[in-house]
């Protein structure tokens, strides 16, 4: 059986004005899944977020969140919580202080080792006690992922989490989301950089101008998508040559590196599959293969300069 569903929205629409944000907006996000939310500036994204958060509501189509039809009234959905555009926080307060007076605004009544609990979730318990003003983009954004966790939702709603991440601190980010799917609770998860999408996400849905230009499974969208440039490094890098020019599907992109060791072709997946197999049978060890652009980035550009075109 499918699993149940935490987000489905059908032909949502929502306009400011003459500018249309959002035209049509279909959006299935199962329970335990982490959806990734992608589109360049001005494709909707936000504006989506805020009505799954209840900032806004929409004029048109059907919106259900956690089994439960949205009300047309601003009004966070029980069981969501997250942020757009950055939390909110109180500069003047401590880390602790801040949690506790958010919790406070939502009618919590949080036991200090909740608290407690949260800010070590997300690593930064030995910051507990300093003001929130001298905390860099990223130690924002974790509090901000701290004060979300607070009300145990089962759909977190997050816009660019990771931002101003050092790299411990994205894998410590990535740690908590995981583990958050894991347990049931579902998260949109909206960014701009692709490798956390790709590290995290299990399926993608891309915006551009206000539609859904594709929705699903990252798996997919790699089979969808036009040929792929990869980097591939052998123990044999000339017969590696000679064997790729010689497979139906690859080519060769002579100016792709200036190392004499890592060949670049361009080819569709089973071409290179295909590819793989030759050198493993002619006893050509494969060191490194690996897309010079990600295919979820490869066709984000793909899809979205498609949409925008007249």
């Amino acid at each position: 059986m499918d699993a149940p569903l935490a987000i489905r929205a059908r032909g949502i629409t929502k306009c400011f004005g003459d500018v249309v944000a959002l035209d049509g907006v279909d959006l299935d996000v199962a329970a335990g899944q982490i959806h990734g939310l992608v589109g360049p500036n001005g494709a909707g994204k936000t504006t989506l977020l805020g009505l799954l958060l209840g900032l806004a509501v929409a004029d048109g189509g059907n919106l259900e969140i956690l089994g439960t039809p949205v009300a047309r009234a601003l009004a966070a959905p029980d069981g969501v919580a997250g942020f757009v555009d950055g939390p909110g926080l109180y500069p003047s307060l401590t880390a602790r202080q801040n949690l506790a007076a958010l919790a406070a605004l939502h009618g919590s009544d949080v036991a200090t080792t909740a608290i407690d609990d949260a800010l070590e979730q997300v690593g930064l318990t030995d910051v507990a006690g300093d003001r929130a003003s001298g905390f860099s983009l990223g130690m924002r954004q974790r509090l901000g992922l701290a004060a979300a966790l607070l009300t145990r939702p089962r759909l977190l709603v997050l816009d660019e989490p990771a931002n101003g991440l050092d790299p411990a601190g994205k894998r410590h980010v990535h740690g908590v989301l995981t583990r958050l799917a894991t347990d049931g609770t579902s998260v949109v998860l909206s960014s701009h950089r692709m490798d956390d999408l790709e590290a995290l996400c299990s399926e993608v849905t891309i915006l551009a101008t206000g539609r859904v230009v594709f929705t699903g499974p990252l798996a997919k969208l790699a089979a969808e998508n036009r040929e792929l440039d990869y980097r591939l490094r052998t123990s044999d890098p000339q017969a590696a040559r000679r064997l790729a020019a010689d497979t139906a599907g690859i080519h060769i992109d002579v100016a792709g590196t200036r190392d004499a060791e890592v060949l670049v072709v361009r080819a569709l997946v089973p071409a290179l599959d295909d590819l793989v197999v030759r050198l493993v049978h002619a006893g050509i060890a494969v060191r490194e293969i690996a897309p010079v652009v990600s295919p979820l980035e490869a066709a984000f550009l793909a899809l979205t300069e498609q949409e925008a075109r007249p």
